[in-house]
């Protein structure tokens, strides 16, 4: 680093707090390799079984329903109930807005 590149006044931060928060909560969400690996398979595809998605990840059921728990709290996903099944699909819109909020908020 040389001395040009070290700033002394900063512009100030384009994000409010709810939107500092909802980025690290969904930047907690994505993580873990598990979870992305969850969402590029559901992203693939227009639904998937929680059934087929312990079978192809390889992981314990358990795990498997707290992963997408998780992705779905963050708002990744959306769960529509097929009794006795839930399918579960990408909320695309939502993964966008992330991408958005996180290369405005870096500058990328």
């Amino acid at each position: 680093m040389t001395e040009n590149t070290c700033v002394t006044e900063f512009e100030p931060a384009s994000l409010n707090e709810e939107e500092e928060e909802k980025l690290a909560v969904q930047a907690k969400a994505l993580a873990h390799p598990a979870r992305v690996r969850l969402l590029k398979i559901m992203a693939a595809q227009p639904g998937c079984v929680g059934g087929d998605l312990v079978n192809s990840i390889g992981l314990a059921q358990s795990t498997v329903s707290e992963h997408l728990r998780i992705l779905k709290d963050a708002g990744f996903i959306l769960a529509e109930v097929q009794r006795p099944r839930i399918c579960y699909s990408v909320n695309r819109s939502e993964l966008k807005s992330f991408s958005f909020l996180f290369e405005s908020s870096f500058k990328l």
